[in-house]
């Protein structure tokens, strides 16, 4: 019998392993080992129990989406994709008010269907937008802050590693997921780009541009009132290399959606497709290998995690954990609202300290089974829990993605402080998202249920 006692020595030693810097995988396999000896008194039961579980894990098909989407995205950075489509989308909204973090926001919207890592896109475009940024008198921590939250998107617009994740630990279907994430997406982009424009207006010397004031002030004296724009005009590779990606994406998801194959297999067509891509540009066989090595360094240790993560989701259920911690927050009196706003807070303060997949890993065995029992749409509360854990990647003070700008953008004289000023009107719009979602979670379910009646 499993009594209160083992359970909170079992939630004690996890957490005391995963503060204290242990690998969250080591800390996940002994949390789950320590449990089914508490439970067992036998270690002959934990081995046989860790090695069928390990099996399993490894067997399973679905495991191949993540290496072959990640291969993917890895393809089309490598070539230059990123780049492209910022060049063309820059060139596109060259009188939007703001065009350069109207470029950036959109350009990480389309990048996101390509890598589905937000890390990577900040690091993308602290390289590729900043220095444009920087060149056209744009304000610094308003440029920062800009980049560091599109960023967020990278998790959101699928393919996202953490829709995939999500759904190897709660076994809703990848499709699905992926569909869920497209009308949050828009939203978050369309309140992204609302921010920019109407501050572009406002405070247009926020993106280099004159006052009302200034601009009378230099047509009375006879001065030019605009900066002089000496651009190349676009080449037609760009263009070409833009509509591809965009063409590949849409082929590949496409595919997923509407059933002519399976998410490993679409993973697999996008992966093809985008080497092709990227020989087509000129990537040589020696940058091909690194791609493939640079995905199989990051994968070995998910594919550990997401085994370690399934033997502890497991130990939870078997050990009653689950069911004991959802007694306990119905008993709260907190109501639906309440419970959801608590796992809201948990995932943004564990968003400013670990790695959003070990958040993941950590929380949605417990939060899923929970969500289920209060009611809460499955597809709606994925999506939450993504944006809330995104959202803790944005929140100071330790809000990973500003630390990566930063490190990005080593030879500029940037601080953290200008970086999260920045990025607090893209933190209100992740929250406003939230909120949304828990309002309306027809947002995250319209498009799967559409897909499925036809």
């Amino acid at each position: 019998m499993f009594g209160t006692t083992e359970m909170l020595i079992l939630v004690a030693v996890l957490l005391t392993l995963v503060f204290t810097g242990v690998h969250i995988a080591v800390s996940l396999g002994t949390a789950a080992m320590l449990g089914i000896y508490l439970m067992t008194k036998d270690m002959g039961v934990v081995a046989n129990f860790l090695g069928s579980t390990a099996y399993e894990a490894v067997r399973d098909y679905v495991f191949a989406v993540i290496p072959l989407f990640m291969l993917m995205g890895e393809f089309l950075a490598k070539c230059g994709a990123a780049t492209d489509m910022f060049t063309l989308i820059n060139r596109a909204t060259k009188l939007v008010p703001g065009r350069l973090a109207v470029a950036t926001v959109l350009s990480n919207a389309v990048f996101a269907f390509v890598t589905g890592v937000s890390i990577a896109a900040a690091a993308a475009f602290s390289k590729i937008a900043y220095p444009e940024m920087k060149r056209y008198g744009y304000n610094t921590s308003f440029s920062l802050g800009c980049i560091s939250g599109s960023a967020c998107l990278g998790m959101l617009i699928p393919p996202s590693v953490l829709m995939i994740v999500w759904a190897i630990l709660t076994e809703l279907s990848i499709g699905d997921l992926f569909l869920s994430g497209i009308l949050p997406g828009f939203l978050l982009v369309s309140l992204y780009l609302l921010y920019i424009l109407g501050a572009s207006i406002v405070r247009p010397q926020l993106v280099g541009e004159m006052s009302r004031g200034a601009v009378a002030s230099a047509r009375a004296q006879g001065r030019p009132t605009r900066r002089n724009d000496h651009e190349a005009p676009l080449s037609i590779t760009t263009i070409i290399s833009t509509l591809l990606v965009i063409g590949l994406v849409a082929g590949t998801l496409g595919g997923i959606w509407l059933g002519f194959f399976t998410p490993t297999e679409g993973a697999g067509v996008g992966a093809a497709a985008s080497l092709l891509l990227a020989i087509g540009k000129g990537v040589r066989f020696k940058e091909i290998r690194e791609v493939v090595l640079s995905v199989g360094r990051t994968l070995a240790p998910l594919l550990l995690l997401l085994f370690t993560a399934q033997l502890y989701s497991r130990v939870l259920t078997m050990t009653g954990f689950t069911r004991t911690a959802q007694e306990f927050l119905l008993s709260t009196g907190l109501g639906t609202w309440g419970i959801l706003a608590l796992m809201v807070l948990i995932w943004f303060a564990l968003g400013c300290i670990i790695d959003s997949i070990s958040i993941l890993l950590l929380t949605v065995p417990i939060f899923a089974p929970i969500a289920m029992a209060l009611g809460i749409d499955p597809l709606a509360f994925a999506m939450i829990g993504i944006i809330a854990v995104e959202t803790g990647l944005l929140t100071p003070p330790f809000g990973i993605l500003a630390f990566t700008v930063k490190a990005a953008l080593p030879d500029e004289n940037i601080t953290l402080s200008q970086i999260f000023i920045g990025a607090a009107p893209y933190w209100v719009a992740l929250l406003a998202v939230i909120v949304c979602l828990a309002a309306f979670p027809e947002i995250a379910t319209y498009l799967p249920k559409l897909f499925k009646a036809h």
